[in-house]
């Protein structure tokens, strides 16, 4: 039972981590771009 608890918590930790991970990812991707068109203009 303790372990199936210890299972749930650490899946939904790395469920958050990457969430955080992909949203770092997709912000950098963001301000990449906006930072070429500026600098095309």
């Amino acid at each position: 039972m303790n372990v199936m608890k210890e299972n749930k918590k650490t899946s939904t930790f790395s469920k958050v981590t990457k969430i955080v991970v992909w949203i770092m990812l997709i912000v950098m991707l963001g301000t990449t771009v906006l930072t070429a068109l500026s600098a095309l203009q």
